[in-house]
C-alpha cells in the first residue's frame, strides 16, 4: 500500500478534481482510532495522491475534535512524503485581503487542548521545529498556487487557536500585536505531528475574513467564511494541478531525516509496545 507519494489534507470537495483517475477508497486503521474519514486516493500527472477531508465529510469534527494523530500515522502508513494541508484562516493585516492565499512559513500555538505528539509512554523524541513548514514544500506550493492565478503571499506567522468560536475583539486585538499575520485553528497539531513522521508539510491558507479586529468590515462569521473559501474551490484544484509537476524525486530538505538526531531514550528500554505503535514513523530507526 506504500505508493502514495503526496496527500492534500482539506475540505472534501477539493478531491473531486477532473483529472483525477483511478480513484479509489481506502480504510486505514491506527493505533490512535479512525482518521477523520475514509481517505481518496487518485492519479494526478502520473502521481499518486491521497485526498483527507480534514473535519470528515459533512463537516462533522471540530479542530479540537479532528483525530490528528490517526490521519498523520494514516498517511504515513500509506508511504506519504509530502502533504499540502488547505485551510481557511482569518487576516490579522490589512494587506492580507479575503480570497487571498498565504503560505505561511511561522507557527504561534495558542492551542490548549491537543495530543501534540506520537512520543511519550516510554519513548522520547524532541524534534527541531524551527521551521515549522518545508522550506523546499512551501516555496513549490508558491510558485504553483500563482500559476493558477492565485493572489499570494509567501511568508507570515500563521497563529493558531482552540476553536471552535472565533476570537473576541480583545483577542483580535492582542494577536495583532504579537505580530502574526493570520489566524486559524488546524495548523497545530498537524504540522508538529507531520515533522514527527518526517513529511514535508506546507500550508495554503485561504484568507475568509479580518477576524474581529477590521472596524470597516464585517465581523467574521461561517456564512462568510464558507462562502470565501468555495470561491477558492477551484483555485486549490488548479493549485494541486500545477504542484504535481513541480515535485522531484528528491527532497532537498531535512524533514526525512527529522527523528535522526530526535530520540534521546536509551533503546534497551524502550517499550516493544510503543515501537510497534510507532511502526511506519520509527520503523527505518528501530
Amino acid at each position: 500500500m506504500s505508493d502514495v507519494e503526496l496527500a492534500v489534507i482539506g475540505g472534501s470537495g477539493v478531491y473531486d478534481m477532473e483529472a483525477l483517475t483511478d480513484v479509489e477508497e481506502r480504510t486505514v486503521r491506527t493505533p490512535y482510532g479512525d482518521p477523520s474519514d475514509t481517505i481518496v486516493v487518485g492519479t494526478l500527472g502520473g502521481k499518486r495522491i491521497a485526498f483527507l477531508p480534514r473535519h470528515g465529510r459533512g463537516h462533522r469534527l471540530t479542530p479540537s475534535e479532528v483525530p490528528y494523530r490517526a490521519n498523520i500515522w494514516a498517511l504515513k502508513s500509506l508511504g506519504v512524503e509530502r502533504i499540502i494541508s488547505i485551510s481557511a484562516c482569518g487576516s490579522m493585516k490589512h494587506k492580507y485581503e479575503p480570497r487571498h492565499i498565504v503560505i505561511p512559513d511561522q507557527i504561534y500555538d495558542n492551542t490548549k487542548k491537543r495530543d501534540y505528539s506520537f512520543f511519550g509512554d516510554g519513548l522520547v523524541a524532541h524534534i527541531s521545529f524551527a521551521e515549522p513548514f518545508c522550506p523546499h514544500l512551501r516555496t513549490v506550493l508558491y510558485d504553483a498556487a500563482q500559476a493558477a492565478g492565485g493572489t499570494v503571499h509567501l511568508g507570515g506567522t500563521f497563529i493558531t487557536i482552540e476553536g471552535p468560536r472565533f476570537s473576541t475583539c480583545g483577542e483580535s486585538t492582542i494577536y495583532r500585536s504579537w505580530g502574526v499575520d493570520i489566524i486559524g485553528m488546524t495548523a497545530v497539531p498537524e504540522a508538529q505531528l507531520a515533522r514527527e513522521a518526517e513529511i514535508c508539510y506546507a500550508t495554503m491558507a485561504h484568507v475568509t475574513d479580518y477576524d474581529v479586529w477590521h472596524e470597516e468590515e464585517e465581523t467574521v462569521n461561517v456564512e462568510m467564511l464558507i462562502a470565501n473559501l468555495m470561491a477558492n474551490a477551484a483555485l486549490s484544484k488548479q493549485t494541486i494541478a500545477q504542484l504535481v509537476p513541480l515535485l522531484g524525486e528528491e527532497r532537498p530538505c531535512d524533514c526525512a531525516t527529522a527523528l535522526s538526531t530526535a530520540m534521546i531514550t536509551q533503546r534497551e528500554v524502550i517499550p516493544r509496545a510503543k515501537i510497534e505503535e510507532l511502526g511506519p514513523i520509527v520503523a527505518k530507526y528501530l
